[in-house]
């Protein structure tokens, strides 16, 4: 198979890309036992694989290693039987998507929990950026906010990967959205994914403008803040206010008075996504029930950036520079092309 390893760390500033990164013939993975081989037609592009390639991630896998996570593709190798006699869900030739470390890569090997089924009609690039994105925003609006009809919506970075997401989901529980963005294009994305306002967040008096479009300047019931704008944010937010800590993009962790939570009556709340594995296992599934029950009413789609594409492993370096320089929106997605078969 081909495949980008990592056999150094690269100390280079976020915002510049080494183009040196190379794709290598490497050994095709065997699965074990428990395992699928899948071929990958799609890699996406996340934040936190610039900051594994520069050793600045919580979790570094020792040398050598293949970068990558998110991937969609065609099932080339099932188990027989899984552990507890489990019949595996999945056979040659379904496509699926998910996320393990080696996505930039032709091939990979992935355990059914980390797997799920290309929806109906979807390509390889809209499902390829789904895995991450979907569950954290679906989590942090319905099971941690409590999200209802009736709801106004904040979603910060609102046409990034998650704040699509976010947009989608908080529309297909009856809430009206104020997205914000930094540039006319992003800002015209998110209503072109159902936003119903748009707010430069570049501009200082953004709080006042955001407060200004609710009903009688009541303020936001729900704040989705993926890029750390939580203490700005509480100057628009309604009485009984949710507050969701989904990330820091912006790259500062914020420090808050929290006397000011106390006062304005709100709720400051996280969430941890991946950890879910672990200590809430049995919520994963009806999160996922719930995305895949948006996607079958028409409520969710893919969010794969088309205004530029990034064709074969040789373009990862192109696109994580367009991911890290902040000039895409949504997903950027490489496809990965088959030797034998056409892009897709």
């Amino acid at each position: 198979m081909k495949g980008i390893e990592i056999k150094e760390y690269v100390t280079v500033r976020l915002r510049s890309w080494p183009e040196d990164l190379k794709v290598l013939d490497l050994p095709t993975p065997t699965p074990k036992p428990n395992e699928y081989l899948i071929a990958i037609h799609a890699s996406a592009t996340n934040f936190f694989d610039l900051l594994q390639i520069r050793r600045k991630y919580q979790h570094q896998p020792a040398f050598p290693w293949i970068a990558g996570s998110e991937f969609s593709g065609v099932v080339l190798k099932a188990p027989k039987s899984l552990p507890g006699g489990k019949t595996p869900k999945y056979k040659e030739g379904d496509k699926v998507f998910g996320a393990s470390q080696g996505g930039y890569a032709t091939h990979i090997v992935c355990t059914e929990e980390r797997l799920k089924g290309v929806p109906e009609g979807w390509s390889f690039a809209d499902a390829a950026g789904v895995f991450v994105t979907a569950p954290t925003s679906y989590a942090g609006l319905v099971v941690r906010a409590g999200i209802k009809k009736g709801d106004w919506v904040l979603v910060h970075a609102a046409a990034g990967g998650v704040g699509l997401a976010a947009v989608q989901i908080a529309k297909a529980f009856g809430a009206t959205v104020i997205a914000t963005a930094g540039t006319q294009r992003k800002q015209d994305v998110a209503r072109a994914f159902g936003a119903d306002y748009a707010v430069n967040y570049r501009q200082s008096d953004w709080p006042k403008k955001v407060k200004k479009l609710t009903p009688k300047g009541r303020g936001i019931d729900i704040v989705y803040d993926p890029v750390g704008l939580i203490a700005q944010s509480m100057k628009c937010t309604a009485w009984n206010g949710r507050l969701l800590v989904i990330g820091f993009a912006a790259g500062d962790i914020e420090k808050m008075a929290t006397n000011r939570i106390l006062l304005k009556n709100v709720s400051v709340v996280g969430l941890h996504w991946g950890a879910y594995a672990i200590n809430e296992p049995e919520m994963q599934d009806k999160v996922w029930d719930g995305i895949f029950e948006l996607v079958k009413q028409g409520k969710y789609r893919g969010t794969a950036f088309i205004d530029k594409e990034f064709v074969g492993l040789d373009s990862v370096p192109a696109a994580l520079k367009a991911l890290g320089g902040r000039d895409s929106w949504g997903k950027v997605v490489v496809q990965v092309p088959q030797e034998g078969g056409s892009k897709i």
